[in-house]
């Protein structure tokens, strides 16, 4: 995948989960203030990128996901890995 699929991937997953208009999540949107997404559904938010990506995101990696690209960037990196 690239990382434009993987960002509509990312999305895709996060949407159920956002609290703010989910019309406009760019790279840039802070997962837990411009989407409001609480830190526990973060959890699950990891979960399912995890099962859809068969990557394994280990806590401390998951600790550094501020953004949507954040995200993406593990995804890819953790792709990369593989």
């Amino acid at each position: 995948m690239n990382e434009q699929q993987i960002f509509s991937e990312v999305v895709t997953i996060l949407t159920p989960f956002v609290k703010a208009n989910a019309g406009n999540i760019t790279a840039d949107s802070s997962i837990l203030k411009d989407l409001q997404v609480n830190s526990a559904r973060l959890v699950d938010i990891v979960i399912e990128i995890e099962d859809k990506f068969g990557i394994e995101v280990k806590d401390e990696d998951a600790d550094s996901i501020r953004t949507v690209g954040d995200a993406v960037s593990l995804v890819l990196a953790k792709q990369a890995a593989a």
